[in-house]
């Protein structure tokens, strides 16, 4: 069974912040992680990438916020010419998944690694819920065997 866990630096901080939304929370919790992580709305735009994104996914935590995860992040198909994944692929990766289904997913992602040697990181996506329904993903990210 896998095993996800979230570092915040000063716990204590959460207490003295008001949250509006489950997306305001945890775009709190993933600025301050070090694990690559991300939260997405709805409309698969970035709202918070973790500082662990920086290195994993070759892009700034502040370039990535306020664009499409798909702009974001160059999914690379996997077979030996490591083109770009296609569009029909796409929808089915987790952090979408888990928004799209309302479920937990979790898969492989073939993307550039730090160094542009295609690598593959295990992506587990949970969907985050409002009173109204799912209101985004948050995702984990972790470079697996390359």
């Amino acid at each position: 069974m896998s095993f996800v866990e979230l570092s915040i630096p000063d716990p204590g901080l959460a207490a003295r912040v008001k949250f509006t939304s489950t997306i305001d929370l945890w775009d709190f919790a993933v600025r301050q992680a070090n694990e690559a992580c991300l939260v997405l709305d709805v409309d698969f735009i970035v709202v918070a990438a973790s500082p662990g994104c920086a290195g994993l996914l070759n892009v700034a935590p502040a370039e990535a916020v306020g664009r499409r995860l798909v702009d974001v992040i160059r999914l690379l198909d996997f077979n030996t010419t490591s083109g770009r994944l296609p569009e029909s692929e796409v929808e089915k990766i987790p952090p979408l998944a888990a928004i799209s289904t309302g479920m937990l997913a979790r898969g492989l992602l073939r993307i550039p690694g730090p160094d542009n040697v295609p690598a593959m990181a295990d992506a587990v996506s949970v969907p985050l819920r409002d009173p109204g329904g799912v209101a985004g993903s948050l995702t984990f990210f972790a470079l697996v065997g390359r």
